[in-house]
């Protein structure tokens, strides 16, 4: 008997705007911290996305979105490549799709000497695109981990990353092009803050029709305050923070101004791309600070419908 979609497949399917939210598990294991989360979540995101060890060691986002889901909230299961090798990548996907839970995302990862495992070594067995490609594939052919096939495995609906400040752009787009015809179903942005960047590179998407072919959702994240802003621009070459935005965050006085003005920078950044042809939806990061995260989806004028 055939399992349904996932509601988001359903959604991206039916061309209608998403809108998401992402979290990162707790660094302890008390499951009543995700819980508590979950339920401000709930009736405001379309689905709500699970990071996987991003910024540290935390609980499993496979034990993460369970407990989404048992709160009736659609998770969205990140699966690193930098932590795994292709078995565990497997069995840990035919793992949450016993559980129901067939949205997952596929990404390489941070590299692990910019967060604070350094010492830990990385595995990349496989890059995104190979696991999306073996995903999407599952149940006519397992020969990724040497089985013929794996009955019954999916449907799934998967997400990948998209890297608009990465350089050559022109690779960049190759690769989107590759994670297309690998199997996935929608592409999120790495957090949106130099627009111009963003729009040159949005006319390549629209040139080779990418946003016809899978959603493509902006991700926007919420810049609590200065310190936090130079650490994420130092934490990693991409994405880029252009000067203007820091110093908007400099000129205010004290932390709550501060944050009061990185929710007015996400806002405008999300009303800006809402203007752009074929922009699917938005993920909201509030990286960390859920209040911030429903303030934006609850200003944004967007709505769950």
């Amino acid at each position: 008997m055939a399992k349904e979609k996932t509601a988001l497949h359903e959604r991206i399917e039916s061309g209608k705007r998403i809108l998401l939210a992402e979290i990162c598990p707790p660094t302890g294991s008390d499951s009543s911290v995700v819980v508590a989360t979950v339920k401000r979540y709930a009736g405001k995101v379309h689905a709500l996305g699970i990071s996987d060890n991003r910024h540290g060691v935390c609980m499993s986002a496979f034990a993460a979105a369970s407990l989404v889901a048992a709160q009736g909230v659609e998770p969205i299961l990140h699966l690193v490549t930098r932590d795994r090798n292709r078995i565990a990548l497997i069995s840990d996907c035919l793992g949450a799709d016993a559980l129901g839970i067939r949205n997952v995302f596929c990404t390489g990862g941070t590299h692990q000497t910019l967060g604070r495992c350094r010492a830990a070594r990385n595995v990349f067995d496989l890059d995104s695109v190979q696991l999306i490609r073996a995903i999407a594939g599952l149940a006519e052919n397992g020969t990724v981990v040497g089985e013929e096939r794996f009955d019954n495995a999916g449907p799934f609906c998967l997400g990948g990353v998209a890297a608009p400040y990465a350089d050559p752009m022109e690779l960049q787009i190759m690769r989107l092009v590759k994670k297309v015809n690998a199997g996935v179903h929608f592409l999120i942005t790495q957090p949106v803050f130099d627009l111009e960047r963003f729009k040159a590179w949005w006319k390549e998407i629209v040139r080779v029709r990418i946003h016809e072919t899978v959603a493509v959702l902006a991700g926007i994240r919420v810049l609590g305050n200065v310190e936090q802003a130079n650490f994420f621009v130092a934490e990693r070459p991409n994405p880029v923070v252009p000067e203007s935005v820091l110093q908007r965050l400099a000129s205010k006085s004290g932390p709550d101004a501060q944050r009061t003005e990185g929710i007015a920078i996400a806002l405008e950044t999300l009303r800006e791309l809402s203007g752009l042809e074929g922009v699917r939806g938005f993920e909201i990061d509030g990286a960390g600070d859920d209040d911030a995260a429903l303030e934006v989806t609850a200003t944004s004028g967007l709505g769950v419908d």
